[in-house]
C-alpha cells in the first residue's frame, strides 16, 4: 500500500503518525516536509475535499495567526490561498492513502487508512 505523510518533524503528532506508518508492514511510504514543499494550492484542494472537510476544517489554529486573520470564518479560496502562502495554517499531519486522506489528529487516526 502506498502512503504519502505531510509531515512537520517538530510535531509529536506528526512524528508519532510517521512511526505507525513506518511500522506498518507492506507500506510504501513518501515523507513530504510540508514546510520545506509545500503542496500545491490544487493538491491542498484534492485532500481536503478527499477527506471530506473543508479547507477551514484543516486549518492550524494552534500556534498560527489564523484566528486574528479571520481565517476560520472564512470562505476556501481564502483559505487556501493563505496556506499556500504560509504552510504553517495546514493542520498536521495530513496522510493520504488509496483508503482516503485524513488529518491524524490524535495519531492513531492513521489506522483507518491503513
Amino acid at each position: 500500500m502506498k502512503a504519502t505523510i505531510w509531515h512537520n518533524p517538530k510535531c509529536g503528532t506528526s512524528r508519532k503518525t510517521l512511526a505507525i506508518l513506518e511500522d506498518t508492514d507492506g507500506v510504501d511510504l513518501t515523507v513530504v516536509e510540508y514546510l520545506k514543499n509545500p503542496p500545491t494550492r490544487d493538491k491542498l484542494k484534492q485532500l481536503y475535499k478527499d477527506a471530506g472537510i473543508t479547507p477551514a476544517q484543516g486549518l492550524r489554529l494552534r500556534g498560527t495567526d489564523a484566528e486574528e486573520r479571520g481565517l476560520p470564518d472564512a470562505d476556501a479560496d481564502t483559505v487556501l490561498d493563505a496556506m499556500v502562502a504560509d504552510p504553517i495554517l495546514i493542520n498536521r499531519p495530513l496522510v493520504e492513502t488509496e483508503k482516503g486522506v485524513a488529518i491524524c489528529r490524535p495519531q492513531d487516526e492513521v489506522h483507518k487508512l491503513l
